[in-house]
Order: C-alpha cells, then structure tokens, then sequence
C-alpha cells in the first residue's frame, strides 16, 4: 500500500519500525529502538523541509511569520492524522493490546507520529521525489482553506485567549456522546464557558469535534 505512494524503499527494516508503535516494543519485549520514535524525530524535519519549500513557492509575497502560521496547521496532528487515514495507515500501525484497546488506531497523536516517521524512513531510502508528491497531494489541498479560514483551525486557541483576557477562565469540554459504529466512531462535544453552552458539534476524533465547537463558540461570541 505504501509502495504505491512512496515507491520501494532499499531498507525494508526502516518502514517496519515508522509503523510501530511504543506500546507494541513494550508488551512485546523488544528493544526500546524498534519503533517509530526516532525516526518520527527526524521525520519531523522533512516535513517541515518539505512543506517550507512548497509555502515559500506557492506564497512568493507572504512574509515568514504568514508562512509560519500556514505550516504550523499544516504539520499539525490533526491534519496529519486525515493525510493518514487517507492513505489508510491505520490499518498499517502496530500497537500493543493496551493502546488498540483504548482506541489507539484512531488517536491523533499517533498517526502524526507514524506518519512522520514514515516520511523519515523513506527520505533516509532515498525516495525524495515521491515524498515531495505525497505532500503536494496529500497535505497541500487544505493550505488554501487554511489560508483563507486560520481562525477555524486555530479556533481553540483563539476561544482560550478571549476567555482568559475576559476574566482568567478557561472553557469547558465535554463529550456528550460516541455516535456510529465501533470502528468509525463520531464524538460529539459540548463547550461550557460560566454554565452555558456555546456551542455542540460533531468530529471524526474528540479534537476535531473540540475544534469544531471552539469555532462555533468563537463565532457566537463574536471572536470571529
């Protein structure tokens, strides 16, 4: 599967661990390297590399703190983790039984991570060409959204400054209910903010819907 978007690799060794996660090297007794942490380490890097080129072309009249923005929603988990599923590496990902049963398959973090990871096993192959296509086709499609639309990706962060800069207090999510089947789930979650809810909305993952409700909270509150 990951043939088909990033080509054959020489070290076959280097995609087996961007695919394995801590949990599995623990409850498995392996060795505390045979994961994906070092190479998501590096992996971060190249995507950074990568995505700095492809802004600083596609956006010749943006200054550093413009691209900066841009890239950090870009490289961010929650963009990742949609790249991921995409190109279905969760299927890919080996976990130990403790993570796969909390819904480890699913989590954020840990797709960004192993897709990291992944980009680094396969620069470190030498297949620089196709990761450079990966991300121009996989993770560019949401930068012009992103351009237009920063506030609803950065809209957590935005509803926290306003809360604090009212009177020091912070919102409140809850998840109110798990919604489809157990292997696609679909979390919805409420903001609380001094007793009333602002806003109730729905995601793939608890930080989408997080995300989602800070944007229509923000929007209610006139943030945005």
């Amino acid at each position: 599967m990951l043939e088909d978007i990033f080509g054959k690799t020489g070290d076959e060794s280097l995609v087996i661990k961007a695919l394995t996660h801590p949990s599995y090297t623990v409850e498995n007794n392996l060795d505390s390297l045979e994961n994906y942490e070092r190479l998501e380490f590096f992996g971060d890097s190249v995507l950074k590399l990568f995505t700095s080129k492809l802004l600083y072309e596609t956006f010749p009249e943006y200054a550093e703190g413009e691209l900066s923005k841009i890239r950090s929603i870009l490289v961010s988990d929650s963009i990742l983790a949609k790249a991921a599923f995409e190109i279905g590496l969760d299927k890919l990902i080996k976990l130990g039984p403790s993570e796969e049963k909390q819904g480890g398959r699913r989590r954020e973090s840990n797709l960004a991570c192993s897709l990291e990871a992944v980009l680094g096993a396969y620069y470190l192959s030498g297949n620089i060409k196709e990761i450079e296509d990966f991300i121009g086709k996989y993770l560019f499609k949401y930068v012009q959204d992103i351009d237009e639309h920063f506030e609803k990706y950065n809209a957590k962060d935005l509803l926290q400054q306003y809360t604090q800069g009212v009177d020091k207090t912070l919102p409140v999510y809850k998840t109110v209910g798990v919604l489809g089947p157990a292997h696609k789930p679909v979390f919805e979650v409420e903001v609380e903010w001094h007793g009333e809810i602002l806003a109730r909305q729905t995601g793939h993952t608890k930080k989408e819907a997080q995300q989602n409700c800070a944007y229509e909270a923000c929007k209610k509150l006139g943030v945005v």
